[in-house]
Formats: C-alpha cells, sequence, structure tokens
C-alpha cells in the first residue's frame, strides 16, 4: 500500500486576522499549532499549521492568514468543506461547546450514514464534525476537550465542481481511488491504501458560478504519498496525461509538487518526509518562529512586519 497515494496529507486556506484564526483552532477546536513559520512566496505573512502532538499527515489544517483579505466566495471549481473525525457520541459535546465559544454552527444532520455537525470559522470556512467509525488516531488534549471528545484528523474534504468527470477520472486513473456510493448529487470516493483521511467527496453542481479563493475558503488540497521517490513517479503519472505539473519544491517539512485538476481546485501531492520535528523538538512544535532557511537574514525585519501573536 506504501506506493499509493495515503489520502489526505494537508488542507490550507486563507484566513483574516492570525490571533483570531490562532485562538479558534487551539481553543474552540482544541488544535495544536505543530509550526508556525512564514508563507515561502510572502515571508511577512505567517503560515501556521494546526494538527494532532506530532503533525501526523491527515490531521493538518494550514493557514495563511492576511490581516485585510477580502472575503471569499463559495462555488464551485474548489474545495468547499472540511470534514474532521470525531468519535461517537461527542457531537452534544460539540454542540455544547460551540455554543460556549459563540461559534456558527447548525443542527445534528445525517449524511452517508453518518452523524455530522457543520459549523464555521471565524471567517466563514465550513467545517463539518463526522462521528466516524473507528479511528485509532490520538488526537491533541486541552484542558477543555479531552481525548473522548477530541477531534481525530481530517475525515473528508468536498470538491464543489460543475462537472464531476474529469476529477473522478483523475481520483481513480491516478490517485488510486474508487467511487464507494452516491446520494444525489454528491458523490463519495474513497482509498483502501489508508483507514482515515481517505474520503473525497465531489459535488456536482453545474449552474453554480465559479468560486473565488480569498478569505475563508480553501486554497488547495494536499494528497499524501510516502517519500520523495514515490512523489517524483507521481509526477511522471500526471505529467504523462497532460497535465502542467510543477516541479519538486522543498517545503521545509515535506515535498511537494502542484497541479490544477481538470474541475480547477489546485492539487498538491506531499511527502510524509521529513516531517514537524525536523527543526524543534515534539515537545516545543508552534512554539518558535521557525524561518526557512533563505529568510533567516531577515528575521528582524519579518518579525517586525508580523503581526503579535499571543499564545
Amino acid at each position: 500500500m506504501d506506493n499509493k497515494i495515503l489520502g489526505i496529507h494537508h488542507i490550507t486556506a486563507i484566513a483574516g486576522d492570525a490571533q483570531r484564526n490562532y485562538d479558534f483552532y487551539t481553543k474552540a477546536l482544541g488544535l495544536r499549532l505543530v509550526k508556525k513559520t512564514v508563507n515561502f512566496d510572502d515571508p511577512h505573512t505567517y503560515h501556521f499549521y494546526y494538527g494532532n502532538e506530532n503533525g501526523t499527515p491527515g490531521t493538518i489544517l494550514t493557514f495563511f492568514p492576511w490581516t485585510h483579505v477580502h472575503p471569499g466566495r463559495l462555488g464551485t471549481g474548489m474545495a468547499t468543506d472540511i470534514g474532521y473525525a470525531v468519535p461517537k457520541g461527542s457531537l452534544d459535546f460539540w454542540s455544547n461547546h460551540f455554543d460556549k465559544h459563540q461559534v456558527r454552527f447548525g443542527q445534528v444532520d445525517e449524511q452517508f450514514g453518518e452523524q455530522i455537525l457543520r459549523f464555521e470559522d471565524p471567517d466563514g470556512l465550513r467545517i463539518q464534525l463526522v462521528e466516524a467509525g473507528a479511528d485509532n488516531r490520538t488526537p491533541w488534549e486541552t484542558s477543555e476537550i479531552k481525548k473522548d471528545v477530541a477531534i481525530k484528523g481530517f475525515h473528508s474534504i468536498v470538491l464543489t465542481l460543475r462537472n464531476i468527470k474529469p476529477t473522478a477520472s483523475i481520483l481513480t486513473d491516478i490517485f488510486g481511488y474508487k467511487l464507494l456510493k452516491q446520494e444525489g448529487n454528491r458523490y463519495r470516493f474513497i482509498t483502501d491504501a489508508i483507514e482515515n483521511a481517505a474520503i473525497v467527496d465531489l459535488v456536482e453542481e453545474p449552474e453554480v458560478t465559479h468560486g473565488l479563493v480569498a478569505g475563508g475558503t480553501n486554497h488547495h488540497v494536499a494528497f499524501r504519498v510516502k517519500n520523495d521517490q514515490l512523489l517524483m513517479e507521481y509526477r511522471e503519472k500526471i505529467a504523462s496525461k497532460g497535465y502542467n505539473i510543477t516541479p519538486k519544491i522543498d517545503r521545509n517539512y515535506f515535498y511537494s509538487l502542484y497541479f490544477r485538476e481538470p474541475g480547477g481546485v489546485l492539487f498538491e501531492l506531499a511527502t510524509d518526509n521529513p516531517g514537524f520535528a525536523i527543526d524543534e523538538p515534539v515537545s516545543e512544535l508552534g512554539t518558535h518562529l521557525k524561518l526557512p532557511a533563505q529568510y533567516e537574514g531577515d528575521r528582524e525585519t519579518i518579525v517586525n512586519h508580523l503581526p503579535k501573536l499571543v499564545q
């Protein structure tokens, strides 16, 4: 199975205020900030990574927080909803917890036989908690959110498209996913290469206008491969299908490739290696500002430009 796509590696979204983003994801959702760094292309902007204790692939939600970002617009050609797995029977806790923290949330609903609770982050990013089946991942625990109710990691990602067929072909012919079931205009694809973070739902909306990626929307979805040797094998496979794919990019904590799938969503392939403990011990993850090597000489200037963050 190691030579297959191993489900979702991480998801990257766009936020507004950095402190508000940090407070929401660490306090309201109880995730760990596993890395505090900067945008490779804009070093005066943070890049936050939230996940479990080690930042295990399949648990990592990342953000570019731009203070004055304009709101995005949901539509087709984008990832529209993030699904997090939580233990069975925990949604009552989460409803009460969200009420306490003034989180916008809906009623418990059912989808594909699973209980779900939809909510939004402060920028309007759409997320849902899913009472999934067996999930042996160890979640991060806080004083308010204990392990018996805590978020385990990703359950799924929803891609909203005008026509699902070209995107489905990427999932099945290249990534090794299979169509599991359909409910109305929602098609669930799953890989058997991994137990968790294995689901991609394609929602077909032929009449909906194209979305705008900005504040409160997802920027890209990264799929997981074991190492950079396999990464390059997938690069050849994707390029052979005629897609414009980047060279291998070193993101310090993983190696990446990017390409835009036919429906318009930016896809990334990202490796497990080398991981987030490469530049700080696991016990201190997220507590230091880590800069890419090319920006280390400008640390003082960068720190002065970044918003102050109270952790």
